[in-house]
């Protein structure tokens, strides 16, 4: 066979098995016997060996994966993967469309129910026809590229008879059978059982060697677009999905146009009852406004689509025996009880702890230990004792009583004005500092791979680390000694501390755990004072200027700041050379120049029908106007909305331009199709 009749051979080949795995993956349809695939596949995997240039990225050779990653490398998304709303009962549900009618008004429009997959969400990515990319949802704007573990997935189509980009997202899961079945091989090879199927799933796709993440039998369900043109001339997410599935995608059969929101409620109703015939998990259904237009009219939050709402199934509740009460203390020296109970399963996952939130929660309910107690999973997430079932209640029970000093320094124990939660406030409490360590290096704040709850104890506990800029002058020779840990994974961890000093401001505000200052709040003030130097200098009145500062967060800053140990931290962290600005997107105002925001100042008072105060703040910014919290002379206009109160009357007393809604809105228009 010469190199023609060769390369021939081989495009009739895989062109025939991608057929035969979309028939047998997708449509449960197989039109060849296994002997029969397994035949041309050995043919086709003989012929590649032979002429290694004809071999594909995508050839169906390559669903058994082999290629062993060293590490996930980060992908930013084009478009990013947001999160959606939730709605845990028909009041949600009516309010919600409720908002949509408002936000489209006279417009026709439908929705469309789509089951919601308990799995992990993906994006894949094609170029000209040919899989290209896999990618984790991460922190939706950022994911994790998982490529070779997506190319084993049958149910991914390797080759989609459509040009140009295309980006689809989708969910990747397990099924029941799979899980059970791995379950048994774990149990039999003296492994630890995954404790859901999601689990499952997430843990395969994770995988650095994609043969296991091909030995798992994972599927992804898909349901929509990224950073793609439409394909084709549609109009609706139900034409979406016809479409996907005309392009060999695995597209959920399960799902209803709904012509109005009782329709979805019976939809969900139904759901609720028939959730536990399916082969695999779901958590709840996904209502969509069906109509593209009107999503688009509709728009987005910068979390979640206003087009859009998770309805969670109701929590499931079982009964279990509470053994012992067990006692952390967190970062902030809060004392957090956590019920051990006998494990039990909940809403399909075995739970054997339980939160009990604080002391006035186990005083009110009366938990004791020995109780027989109901267990459910809030949003079928997080488990918590509901009741205790008192005539199962021992004879010989006891009330059970918080201690008065902290279980890590012996320290005494208070409860700050307003709080219900017993709080260690010694500086010095190995805990606090041990969790401290834990927040900063998470991956909402300094993202360093790596660096687990484990390591950062052995670290602690080899007196190597004390504070957070400790962990810029680690060396290899230090952490190779570490239990479990190789020499990749030690020269590893010391690249990822590296390249940890040039993340943005924001990421370091939020890992210092400064209290009261959250995620969003540190990126508020990354963005405004665009430097450490800056927000370090900042007084009371620069800080509550800041619409998302109040006085009592601006205390907190400032009071941080004032401490002579944090100021030398800060110090510390500036000399090890991580980065002190911030570096994130910024609006370019050149480009607004005709807008009625570049530039200018506003502040957003009173109550408007159309928008939340953080959405009216993220519309101003992004046509390159800036939201104060409070009027001054330096103020540009007061957007007011119903019941506008002091804010109102400061701005009319010194001549300020005042916008209503209706004049907010039409500006934002008029700008946006400048």
């Amino acid at each position: 066979m010469n190199n023609q009749q060769a390369k021939q051979r081989v495009e009739e080949i895989s062109a025939f098995l991608h057929e035969q795995n979309h028939a047998y993956y997708v449509l449960d349809n197989p039109k060849i016997t296994d002997t029969e695939y397994d035949a041309l596949l050995k043919e086709l995997s003989e012929l590649e060996e032979a002429y290694p240039a004809l071999a594909s990225a995508n050839s169906p050779t390559k669903r058994v994966g082999g290629t062993v990653s060293e590490r996930f490398e980060k992908v930013p998304h084009q478009s990013p993967m947001l999160s959606l709303g939730n709605a845990f009962g028909e009041a949600d549900l009516f309010d919600f469309d409720r908002k949509v009618k408002q936000g489209l008004g006279e417009a026709d429009f439908s929705y469309i129910c789509e089951l919601k997959i308990d799995g992990l969400a993906v994006s894949i990515q094609y170029e000209n026809g040919h899989f290209i990319r896999g990618a984790t949802r991460g922190d939706g704007t950022i994911g994790e590229d998982i490529t070779t573990n997506i190319r084993t997935i049958r149910t991914v189509p390797l080759v989609i008879a459509e040009k140009g980009f295309v980006d689809v997202r989708g969910e990747a899961y397990m099924s029941k059978q799979s899980f059970a079945a791995l379950n048994v091989q774990r149990d039999e090879s003296g492994e630890e059982p995954f404790a859901n199927p999601r689990n499952a799933a997430a843990g395969s796709l994770r995988q650095l060697d994609s043969k296991i993440a091909a030995g798992r039998q994972l599927a992804v369900f898909v349901y929509g677009l990224g950073a793609t043109s439409e394909l084709g001339d549609i109009s609706t997410q139900s034409e979406r999905l016809d479409r996907l599935g005309e392009l060999g995608f695995h597209v959920n059969k399960e799902r209803r146009k709904c012509a109005n929101i009782e329709e979805v409620i019976a939809f969900t109703s139904e759901w609720t009852e028939k959730r536990n015939t399916l082969d695999y998990e779901i958590d709840g259904i996904v209502i969509k406004v069906d109509q593209l237009d009107g999503q688009e009219k509709l728009g987005l939050t910068s979390k979640s689509p206003r087009w859009a709402i998770a309805y969670k199934f109701p929590a499931e509740e079982a009964v279990s025996t509470l053994l012992d009460i067990e006692l952390a203390v967190g970062r902030t020296g809060v004392l957090t009880p956590t019920a051990i109970l006998t494990p039990v399963k909940v809403a399909g996952t075995t739970v054997g702890r339980a939160t009990l939130h604080n002391e006035d929660i186990i005083r009110e309910k009366d938990i004791r230990i020995g109780d027989t107690v109901v267990i459910r999973k809030a949003g079928d997430i997080i488990p918590e004792v509901v009741r205790v079932v008192l005539d199962k209640r021992p004879a010989d029970s006891v009330a059970y009583q918080m201690p008065t000093q902290c279980i890590s320094c012996g320290s005494d124990l208070v409860r700050l004005d307003g709080e219900v939660a017993l709080r260690c406030i010694n500086a010095a409490c190995t805990a606090q500092i041990r969790e401290g360590l834990i927040h900063f290096v998470s991956r909402a704040a300094m993202n360093i791979d790596g660096l687990g709850e484990k390591v950062i104890t052995q670290l602690f506990e080899a007196d190597l680390i004390h504070t957070v800029a400790d962990l810029y002058h680690l060396q290899y020779d230090q952490v190779i000694q570490l239990e479990r840990l190789g020499e990749k994974s030690a020269t590893n961890l010391i690249e990822a501390i590296e390249a940890s000093k040039q993340n943005s401001l924001e990421k370091l505000l939020f890992g210092l755990g400064i209290r009261h200052i959250g995620a969003k709040v540190a990126k508020t003030l990354a963005q405004e004072f665009g430097s450490m130097e800056k927000l370090v200098a900042a007084d009371h009145e620069d800080l509550i200027a800041i619409d998302e500062v109040g006085d009592k967060m601006a205390e907190t800053i400032e009071c941080y700041f004032e401490q002579v140990e944090n100021r030398q931290l800060i110090t510390d962290l500036g000399e090890a050379g991580v980065n002190f600005t911030y570096t994130g997107k910024k609006v370019d105002v050149l480009s607004l120049t005709d807008s009625s925001f570049a530039g200018k100042t506003f502040v957003v008072t009173g109550k408007m029908e159309a928008y939340g105060r953080e959405e009216a703040k993220e519309a101003i910014e992004s046509l390159g106007g800036k939201v104060s919290g409070s009027v001054s002379k330096k103020t540009n206009v007061v957007v007011a909305g119903e019941a506008a109160g002091s804010k109102l009357t400061k701005a009319e007393s010194l001549g300020i331009e005042i916008w209503d809604e209706e004049k907010f809105i039409n500006e934002i228009n008029d700008s946006k199709r400048d």
